[in-house]
Formats: C-alpha cells, structure tokens, sequence
C-alpha cells in the first residue's frame, strides 16, 4: 500500500525522486491521506516559478468531507504541477501514487530529503 520507492512525511506526502524535471521531486499525497479525506472535489496548487517553504501550506484538497491543507515537504522552485486535477480532482483518490500526483520541485538543498521516512517508518507511525 506504501511503495518503497518514495520517502514519507508526518503529513502524509510522498516524494518520488527524480521527478520528471532535472533535480525535482514530484509530491503527492498517500493512500491513508486520500483515505481519510474522502472524495476530492478540488485541488488548490503552488504556480509553476512560486518557491516553497518546507513546512509551510503551499495548497488546498477539498473533499465532501472537509478542506486539508497541502504542506511542501521541502524548500525549493515548482516546477511543475498537474493540471490535469482541475478537470478531475478525483485522480488524487482513484491513484495517489500515480495520476493523482500534485506538484514537483527542485529543492534548494538535496539534503532535506534525508529526514524524511521511508514506507516501513511511516506505516510505524500510522500504527502509533
């Protein structure tokens, strides 16, 4: 349910590096995210040349349920986002890991990728 491949946040984002640009990452939101926020009705996301701050909420899920805040992961330029959520916000639900993706960056600095967990550390602290 949580692909090895990506890094994780408490904020339940993944990362998958390389993104589709040089030196990005692309971020989306996990399967336990999309889960509990029900279906997505709207997605709020960070132009393309805005710089993020990691920790900072960067864009908006809305869902049938509620409104959730997006939070970058890192600190860096967007380089791209998906467009294709304005047309169908229901990809986030439908294939998080995939389709459903949010937004790519580059980080200013490669290294804020080594504090985040890896699939096993955040299926943990789900369980915590």
């Amino acid at each position: 349910m949580y692909p090895d491949d990506l890094k994780y946040t408490t904020e339940h984002e993944w990362l998958r590096t390389p993104g589709d640009h040089e030196g990005s990452v692309r971020i989306g939101i996990t399967h336990y995210a999309q889960d509990a926020l029900g279906d997505i009705v709207y997605v709020s996301l960070p132009d393309v040349g805005d710089t993020v701050e990691s920790g900072s909420t960067c864009g908006e899920l809305e869902s049938t349920k509620s409104v959730s805040d997006v939070y970058a992961p890192v600190t860096g330029e967007v380089v791209a986002r998906n467009d294709s959520l304005d047309a169908t916000p229901e990809l986030v639900n439908n294939d998080p890991y995939g389709g459903g993706w949010l937004f790519e960056v580059v980080p200013s600095d490669a290294g804020q990728l080594d504090g985040l967990m890896d699939a096993a550390a955040y299926e943990a602290s789900l369980e915590a």
